[in-house]
């Protein structure tokens, strides 16, 4: 709570930069890129979408300034756009608190790009899968042999001799 006299000393928050695609369910081809900029004081900023360098001010839509309960600010921008290999999407984000601009990369990945990469999380998951039921064959095969190595004799009539 505030004290009810004296003097406030409000520093400058500093943006968290965050840039991430979604599916867009309307049409297969489009995607939306989103810029996520969080924590920032004072409100005041402004947030781009480049391709390959260039703004892109068709498709791109800003949410109200929000204000957080700690006196910070975020912003989302969207930009719906159709993905194609090589493209270089950058959310440029300038603000009082920042010496320059600050940059956030996002590039699109080819269909064959994205199928190979995962083919490969697809091939680590599985050798996983794999390691676990040989781990598991080992061990029983290990517990076996160990209860086969010591055996209980049975010495007749009077009783049984360990081993």
């Amino acid at each position: 709570m505030p004290p009810s006299s004296g003097c406030w000393t409000l520093l400058l928050g500093k943006p968290k930069v965050k840039a991430s695609p979604t599916k867009s369910g309307a049409q297969a081809h489009l995607d939306t890129l989103i810029c996520s900029v969080m924590g920032f004081y004072p409100g005041g900023i402004e947030v781009k979408w480049l391709k390959n360098g260039q703004e892109q001010m068709a498709g791109a839509v800003s949410t109200e300034l929000m204000q957080n309960g700690d006196w910070t600010f975020q912003i989302l921008v969207m930009l719906e756009m159709t993905p194609r290999s090589g493209d270089v999407y950058t959310c440029q984000v300038e603000h009082s608190s920042l010496p320059g601009p600050v940059t956030v990369l996002w590039e699109a990945q080819s269909d064959s790009a994205r199928s190979k990469m995962l083919t490969g999380v697809g091939g680590f998951v599985l050798g996983l899968i794999f390691l676990a039921l040989e781990l598991l064959v080992y061990l029983r095969n290990k517990k076996v042999i160990t209860k086969l190595k010591n055996p209980i004799c049975y010495l007749g009539g009077s009783g049984f001799l360990g081993r």
